[in-house]
C-alpha cells in the first residue's frame, strides 16, 4: 500500500513538473518580462534588508556588520530619550497632514479638464499644469528662494508696490509649511491628475447621456457619475499615500532650511540625513535604527488605512 502511495506521489510530482516545463517553454517571454522587475526588487530592495540589523549594533565599518557589538533597542532609546525628537516628529507629521488635506485638487484639477469644452484650451492648460513636475529639485527651490527674496523677489515687489512692506519669507517658520506644502501643488498638481484624468476617460459615454436626458447638470453628473468611478482609484491613492506619512523627501526641505526656520523645517528625514551621512563622524546605526521606526510606523499605518478603506469603499490594496 505505501508503495503505490509512493507511486501516486511520483506521477504527480513528474505530472507538475512536466506542466511547469510546457508552460515555460509557452510563455517564456512573459516570464522574462516579469523576471526582470522581480530581479530588480530582490537585489535593490530584500537584499539590503539584511543591513537592517545595523539598528541594534554599534556598527563601525572596520568590523562590519555581523562584527559589530550587539547593543539592542539602545539607538532607538536614544532617539526617544533626545529632546527634539517629538518636535522632529511633529513638524514631520504636521507637514505630511497638510500635504494631505490638499490630497482632492488633482481630482478636481481632472474633473474640470474632463468638461472643459475646447480642446486647445484643455490642451493647453494640461501642458501648463504638467510642465513644473520636471523641473529638479534644486531650480525649484531656487526658484522659491528668488521670489521670495526680501529685496529682488517678485512677490515682495508686488507687495511694497502695492503700498506694503517687504516680508522675510524664509527666516519666518509661520510661512514655512504654506511655502513647502503650496510649492509642491504648484509643481506636482497636473502631473497627479494624469490617473484621474485616464480613469475618467473609461466612464461610459451613455451614463453621461442618460443623466442629461434626466436634466443633470454637470455637478450632479460629477457627483453621481464620476466620481464613483473613481472612487477605487482615489481609494488606492490614498492608501499609498497615507503609508508614506513619516516618509516625508529630505531634499526640497533641507535646501529651503536655515537656522531662523530650523524649528519647524527639521523632520525625521533631514535629521537621519545630518546624523547618518553630512555629520563629521557619521552615526549609521543611530540614523538606521530612526529609518526603522519610520518604516515600521508607515507599514503599521498602511495596514490600518487599508482595512478601513476596504471597508468603507469596497477597494484597497489587499
Amino acid at each position: 500500500m505505501q508503495t503505490a502511495v509512493h507511486s501516486k506521489k511520483t506521477v504527480s510530482k513528474r505530472g507538475f513538473l512536466e506542466n511547469v516545463r510546457r508552460e515555460l517553454r509557452t510563455n517564456w517571454g512573459l516570464y522574462l518580462l516579469v523576471a526582470i522587475p522581480v530581479a530588480y526588487l530582490v537585489i535593490f530592495k530584500y537584499v539590503p534588508m539584511y543591513g537592517v540589523q545595523i539598528a541594534f549594533r554599534d556598527y563601525t565599518p572596520v568590523r562590519s556588520i555581523t562584527g559589530s557589538a550587539w547593543v539592542g533597542l539602545k539607538h532607538f532609546q536614544r532617539f526617544f530619550s533626545n529632546p527634539n525628537s517629538w518636535a522632529i516628529i511633529r513638524n514631520t507629521l504636521s507637514i505630511s497632514l497638510y500635504s494631505l488635506l490638499t490630497f482632492p485638487l488633482p481630482i478636481v484639477l481632472a474633473l474640470l479638464l474632463n468638461y472643459m469644452p475646447s480642446q486647445r484650451f484643455k490642451k493647453t492648460v494640461q501642458l501648463v499644469s504638467y510642465a513644473p513636475h520636471f523641473i529638479s529639485t534644486v531650480v525649484m527651490v531656487g526658484m522659491i528662494l528668488q521670489f521670495l527674496d526680501t529685496r529682488s523677489g517678485l512677490v515682495n515687489m508686488l507687495i511694497t508696490a502695492l503700498g506694503g512692506e517687504s516680508v522675510s519669507f524664509m527666516s519666518q517658520p509661520g510661512y514655512f509649511y504654506h511655502i513647502y506644502v503650496w510649492s509642491g501643488i504648484w509643481q506636482s498638481i497636473g502631473y497627479n491628475s494624469i490617473i484621474y484624468i485616464a480613469a475618467l476617460a473609461g466612464v461610459s459615454p451613455e451614463l453621461h447621456e442618460a443623466a442629461i436626458v434626466d436634466g443633470a447638470n454637470i455637478l450632479k453628473r460629477m457627483w453621481h457619475i464620476d466620481l464613483p468611478c473613481l472612487l477605487p482609484t482615489v481609494s488606492i491613492l490614498l492608501i499609498m499615500q497615507c503609508g508614506s506619512i513619516l516618509s516625508v523627501g529630505y531634499e526640497k526641505i533641507y535646501l529651503m532650511q536655515n537656522n531662523l526656520n530650523s524649528s519647524v523645517s527639521e523632520i525625521i528625514s533631514t535629521y537621519v540625513y545630518k546624523q547618518g551621512i553630512a555629520a563629521s563622524t557619521p552615526q549609521y546605526s543611530y540614523a538606521t535604527a530612526i529609518g526603522l521606526f519610520v518604516s515600521i510606523i508607515n507599514v503599521i499605518l498602511l495596514i490600518i488605512v487599508n482595512k478601513v478603506t476596504g471597508k468603507l469603499s469596497g477597494s484597497s490594496l489587499w
